[in-house]
């Protein structure tokens, strides 16, 4: 997560079983949220702040905030394109995807 309202790399390919850490770089808090309607088939949810759906997600920002210098990580299992986003910075285009193959 970048001063730029990004997520670098943008999209990441990794193999089932690896866990993914971002890591807030700005000073600005950011969430990873994962677009719930887009799971792959047998796909977990994800998103910083532990909520087990988007929508929860979207109504607790503040809960879900990566601050600055913090982490967050999720172990991907299934294969398959996992797209995310940042709830507060999704209209600027801060969305990224972790392919698993």
């Amino acid at each position: 997560m970048t001063e730029g309202f990004a997520f670098d790399p943008e999209t990441v390919t990794v193999p089932p079983g690896t866990t993914v850490v971002w890591t807030n770089d700005s000073d600005v808090g950011h969430t990873v949220t994962a677009y719930g309607s887009s799971l792959p088939a047998g796909g977990d949810y994800f998103a910083s702040g532990g909520f087990d759906s988007e929508r929860a997600a979207r109504a607790d920002v503040q809960g879900g905030l990566v601050d600055a210098g913090e982490r967050y990580e999720h172990t991907f299992e299934t294969t398959g394109a996992f797209d995310y986003f940042c709830v507060p910075h999704e209209s600027t285009g801060m969305v990224g995807t972790v392919r698993v193959e």
